[in-house]
């Protein structure tokens, strides 16, 4: 029988399953493709927010990692929270042996609480190592500016920011706008000629855990199944959106996507 294609993902664990290594997981599993994964960090968090924060020896990264591509075809990478330099350095050198492989860059430099998972250090390293490999970068507005070092610049808006990420060599920019104050979400990809595509969102009430990281492994999951850019983004917004839609609040913080919504949609429509 033929395997999935298979995903590596590089991220930091949450232990809520909401965000992070299990939230890559449990996305890549339900878009048809076999997760493979490398733990960067590790992290005591709930709901409501990270507590501590533990980057993983950068030498224990790349050993995962080789151990992993050593044994296995993976057709796809999707990188998450890389919590020091020298973790996004080591990262940098083991997907620069895999230039044909896409690499969907999900540029996490804090919780959604506000907690720092890395500092400027991070930033601008992330700027210089992964950016250039990769095929699309999924940052948040707030996101976008510190990757196009634009943070202080009230000047420079979202497609100027963009365009500066996309100097620095990624294919394509996906900017997100579930943190802009706007009565839809609006996410737009952007590549070296201009926008590809805008999708507007309804955007539901509520706050989620983990929503960025889902777009991002279905991005990824559709790159590795076939699919084009633009139409894996307009598909992993589409899988994303119904996911938060059919959210749960199993503690006291945030919601968490239900990422297996089809599988529970289906037993309904059993009953």
């Amino acid at each position: 029988m033929q395997s999935p294609p298979a995903v590596l993902t590089f991220a930091a664990t949450d232990p809520t399953g909401g965000a992070g290594l299990q939230a890559d997981l449990l996305t890549l599993a339900s878009m048809g493709c076999h997760p493979l994964s490398v733990a960067t960090a590790i992290t005591v968090q709930d709901t409501a927010g990270v507590e501590s924060f533990l980057p993983l020896d950068p030498e224990w990264v790349t050993d995962q990692a080789r151990c992993l591509l050593e044994d296995m075809p993976v057709v796809g990478f999707k990188v998450g929270v890389l919590a020091s330099p020298d973790i996004v350095s080591a990262v940098a050198e083991i997907v620069s042996d895999y230039p044909d492989i896409p690499l969907v860059l999900d540029p996490v430099f804090a919780s959604g609480r506000g907690d720092e998972l890395g500092g400027e250090r991070v930033v601008a390293a992330v700027r210089a190592l992964l950016v250039p490999q990769s095929t699309v970068v999924t940052p948040n507005v707030g996101e976008l500016r510190r990757l196009a070092g634009a943070e202080d610049e009230e000047g420079a808006d979202e497609r100027e920011c963009a365009t500066r990420v996309l100097d620095h060599g990624c294919e394509y920019v996906l900017v997100t706008g579930t943190h802009a104050a706007t009565p839809a979400v609006v996410n737009t990809l952007y590549n070296r000629e201009g926008v590809v595509r805008s999708d507007s969102w309804e955007r539901l009430p509520g706050s989620y855990h983990g929503s960025g990281c889902t777009l991002a492994s279905a991005i990824a999951a559709n790159l590795a199944r076939g699919l084009d850019v633009a139409e894996s983004v307009r598909e992993a917004q589409e899988y994303t959106w119904q996911a938060l839609s059919k959210a749960f609040r199993p503690g006291m913080g945030q919601y968490l996507p239900d990422r297996l919504f089809w599988a529970r949609d289906d037993d309904e429509s059993a009953a």
